[in-house]
């Protein structure tokens, strides 16, 4: 072969060049990690520093006194936890269940491989979703307590909407990443839409579904134990009712009660996301 046409060999690095290009991704990491402190010293400043009325707070004995006030517990309130505990779980229940279906055509709009009309259809669910997920469940509880009333009510509705955005963004993820060859087979033999989706995608994505739906459960569980501050009741009613008349070993035992039942909800989810998976 013409050594004028060969193609042009790349040159090798030599070791100065290798040198030079390491100590170049060395200061670039040592100026991102400095502009990173930097931020970060800032913020505290700015958010912590700054804003805190560190004359109120006063001498550390002052802090003291103060936590001392919630060591305690107020054995009387035990008997009128029970039915907020149980409301503030039948909440959390009925929320992720009322989630999960409004999640069946969020997940079905929001899965690109199935989705009936991709240029409205996908980025309506996907806009469902970020809306679902960008607004706080006490937001969402504010809204349904205007719209409904007090009460459980709008703790559900706050929680339903809430877990949409998760269950339905996790659904439609696992749709996407199927294998195709269940799918194919069965429209191949003549199988409509409703047949494909029961018998080619949802024994794929079912044990991955049902881990999200129970570990959105659990979830809320929490999320249901604060929604009583806006009114939604549950345990967070009783919480907001000792705070508002100053019963700080009350207001202890209402943690120590949602404690309990998150570790309760802990522990289910556990053995149920072992036996789904």
């Amino acid at each position: 072969m013409n050594k004028a046409l060969a193609p042009p060999t790349a040159a090798k690095p030599t070791v100065d060049d290798i040198i030079r290009s390491q100590r170049r991704t060395r200061y670039a990491r040592g100026a991102f990690f400095t502009l990173l402190l930097i931020m970060v010293v800032w913020s505290v400043k700015v958010t912590v520093i700054d804003d805190t009325d560190w004359a109120r707070i006063g001498s550390l004995a002052n802090v003291l006194k103060a936590t001392n006030r919630f060591i305690g517990i107020d054995f009387s309130l035990f008997p009128t936890l029970i039915g907020p505990a149980i409301e503030t779980l039948m909440i959390a229940c009925l929320g992720t269940l009322l989630g999960v279906i409004l999640c069946i055509p969020a997940a079905w709009f929001g899965a690109h491989n199935i989705t009936p009309y991709k240029p409205i259809t996908y980025p309506l669910a996907r806009l469902m979703m970020t809306l679902s997920r960008s607004i706080h469940e006490i937001v969402w509880a504010l809204f349904f307590v205007a719209a409904v009333g007090l009460g459980p009510l709008a703790g559900v509705l706050a929680l339903a909407v809430r877990s949409i955005g998760f269950i339905a963004k996790m659904t439609a993820e696992a749709i996407e990443d199927i294998d195709p060859g269940p799918v194919d087979a069965i429209r191949a033999t003549g199988g409509n839409d409703f047949q494909v989706v029961i018998y080619g995608i949802l024994p794929q994505v079912l044990p991955q579904v049902l881990s999200v739906v129970v570990f959105e459960w659990e979830i809320n569980i929490r999320r249901s134990a604060i929604l009583g501050l806006v009114g939604a009741g549950g345990l967070g009613l009783v919480f907001f009712r000792q705070m508002n008349t100053f019963n700080y070993h009350g207001v202890t035992t209402v943690i120590l009660a949602i404690l309990l039942l998150i570790l309760l909800g802990e522990v289910f989810s556990y053995f149920a996301r072992k036996a789904v998976i």
